[in-house]
């Protein structure tokens, strides 16, 4: 085995003991190491994936201690997953930077006795995904579901004022209804084959399928595990915690919230889909025909909730359960073109959407703190480099070319175009309407930032002006978001085609 397939054991148990060891060091030190943990697994991923690409392999199993199932665990990695680890440790990097000014105010948005508290949750957060990215372990997946599920919550509440708690309260009632079903919905499938390891799952399960028995078992299972996964990465209507939770959270944690959280439910939803159940019974199910309806009311309802939404944050996090439909809505087409779809928008959604809340929170900053919109007039002006990465955002959220969210919207019309069933009417349609929707709230939002507004109204107000000169970290921030938003949109071949060959991976 070459030195590097250890990259997904040593990424996961660095972040992890990174948690251990901020929690004994003062604030400052806290915050160096977690953004050097999180370079170095960055770098680390990029070295998988560049080592995955040259070699002929495909995918490789590390066995935990090289103890073979049932008494080991099992790592797995193909092209595919150091992909996501390398996006999620960027976006990570970048939110934990644009909100790192919020910590150094005079009233920070988190007390500096918390703030080594903030970077434990941080680090176990970035472990938690990693280790839903590279495991083969389905009760292991579970374990860490929860440890993400625990450090989420802890990073709404840390900001302790009462719509936060209010917030973490909702989200964690939400995600434990969603993690009981998943836990069941595993116990079931354990039941039925005896294994945990998801290559062994997949084999008894393929024998069951063919001899007809536990056929509604296993429907039930499968719905169990989708509607859990579908509740904690707030598919509609299942949605209800999340604008509080995005909306009133520090900068940093609506960034990564809104990004990668729900994006490491779904990527494990895939990996069940594929690596456990097998994507053909999955389809036979008639699951994904629910998921497809919820998918494109979920488009419907986020965007018109967004448009009558009168906070700019939480304006951005309705927007979220659109996109979360999306992604759904891929799911639901039941091919592999939707499939790759639905993971390119996971992608783009993740970059772009960290921009826009890294952006917002740049554009409230100026307006006296104030996330209302007639508050935020003319705010584009006051502080430039937010107005742009807003703007940047918006045309990708809404499907402007070269920016990611034209090819993922792109991807979506050819997958149903090509798909030629009865769902492709209902997806063309909806996707129509949903871009519209799009276009009026965030466009709109982008005039009304453009929109001067009069020096004495500023001056009333307390209204002040910043430079890039002023705000360095943050102006590097937002111009490698946009860095990060142009390189999915202009060099997308290259990354649907890895998306592709660790589909077939996944096989």
């Amino acid at each position: 085995m070459a030195f590097v397939q250890n990259v997904p054991f040593f990424s996961i148990m660095i972040s992890m003991f990174a948690g251990i060891v901020s929690s004994i060091l003062p604030a400052k030190a806290a915050r160096r190491l977690n953004i050097t943990i999180t370079i170095i697994i960055g770098v680390m991923s990029a070295w998988l994936l560049a080592y995955m690409l040259q070699s002929d392999i495909g995918f490789y199993t590390y066995m935990m201690g090289h103890f073979p199932a049932p008494w080991g665990n099992e790592i797995r990695a193909g092209v595919l997953e150091p992909l996501m680890a390398l996006v999620f440790c960027i976006v990570m990097l970048l939110s934990l930077m644009g909100g790192l000014h919020k910590f150094q105010e005079v009233e920070p948005e988190v007390e500096a006795s918390k703030e080594n508290l903030y970077y434990i949750l941080v680090d176990l957060l970035l472990g938690s995904l990693l280790a839903l990215v590279y495991t083969n372990d389905i009760f292991t997946a579970y374990v860490f579901v929860e440890i993400n599920t625990l450090a989420a919550c802890g990073l709404i509440a840390i900001r302790q004022i009462g719509r936060t708690f209010e917030a973490a309260v909702r989200y964690m009632i939400m995600s434990l209804l969603g993690s009981g079903l998943l836990l069941m919905g595993i116990c079931m499938l354990y039941d039925m084959t005896g294994h945990l390891l998801m290559s062994n799952m997949k084999e008894s399960i393929a024998l069951i399928m063919q001899e007809g028995t536990y056929a509604v078992p296993m429907v039930i299972t499968i719905g169990l595990i989708v509607v859990g996964l579908a509740i904690k990465s707030a598919l509609f209507p299942f949605h209800a915690w999340l604008p509080d939770a995005y909306g009133y959270s520090t900068a940093s944690s609506a960034a990564m919230l809104s990004s990668l959280v729900s994006k490491g439910y779904i990527f494990l939803l895939v990996k069940i889909f594929y690596r456990v159940i097998g994507f053909e019974y999955i389809a036979d199910s008639k699951i994904l025909n629910i998921l497809f309806w919820f998918a494109i009311c979920g488009m419907i309802f986020g965007s018109v909730s967004a448009i009558w939404e009168n906070d700019i944050r939480r304006m951005i996090a309705f927007s979220s359960v659109a996109q979360i439909g999306y992604i759904y809505m891929g799911f639901g087409l039941g091919t592999e073109a939707g499939m790759t779809a639905s993971i390119f928008h996971m992608l783009s959604h993740g970059a772009t959407k960290a921009l826009l809340f890294i952006a917002a929170i740049g554009l409230t900053d100026v307006s006296n703190g104030s996330r209302k919109f007639i508050d935020i007039t003319g705010a584009a002006y006051r502080n430039k480099i937010a107005g742009i990465g807003f703007t940047i955002g918006s045309f990708s959220m809404v499907g402007m070319p070269i920016f990611s969210g034209f090819v993922s919207k792109f991807l979506f019309a050819e997958a149903t175009i090509t798909d030629m069933s009865w769902r492709m009417f209902p997806t063309l349609i909806v996707l129509a309407i949903s871009t519209i929707l799009n276009t009026i709230y965030f466009l709109k939002t982008v005039l009304r930032i453009y929109i001067p507004e009069k020096t004495e109204v500023e001056e009333e107000k307390n209204f002040y002006r910043i430079t890039w000169k002023e705000q360095k970290s943050y102006t590097i921030t937002i111009l490698m978001f946009i860095v990060l938003n142009l390189t999915l949109g202009m060099n997308s071949e290259p990354i649907i085609q890895l998306i592709q060959d660790g589909l077939h991976n996944f096989m």
